[in-house]
């Protein structure tokens, strides 16, 4: 790994199921995330992502690409625009530092509406 490379780009169809089961498996329960009428009701146009599944989905790209010795150390993300059933999220990873075994990754996640995620991941890579 060296500063300035790029993570490939990764897909993540958004489905009813994933931010359900994302809430779910997160023990948020809060209406927004699985009954689309109260999420209408709240000024949303239907459910969305919580950000603990965000959170796993932007841990993951980073470990499936450091490999299976990858060790989370620190996930900082900020959310931005929310997604929606029936978007796809895009998300993309530059290393901008690395210490030893240790790389900081900037990801950023966009959906069809903006930047759904921004943020920082610190992975170490045991030699």
């Amino acid at each position: 790994m060296n500063t300035g490379d790029r993570l490939p780009p990764l897909e993540i169809p958004i489905t009813r199921t994933l931010i359900v089961a994302g809430a779910i498996a997160s023990r948020d329960y809060q209406d927004v995330h699985h009954d689309p009428e109260s999420a209408r009701q709240k000024g949303s146009p239907d459910i969305f992502m919580n950000i603990l599944t965000t959170n796993g989905l932007v841990g993951r790209y980073v470990t499936d690409h450091f490999g299976p010795r990858a060790e989370l150390r620190r996930v900082a993300i900020r959310l931005g625009a929310p997604n929606h059933p029936g978007d796809t999220m895009v998300l993309t990873g530059t290393v901008e530092e690395v210490d030893g075994d240790t790389a900081t990754v900037r990801v950023a996640g966009t959906n069809g509406i903006g930047k759904h995620v921004t943020g920082t991941v610190t992975v170490r890579v045991p030699g």
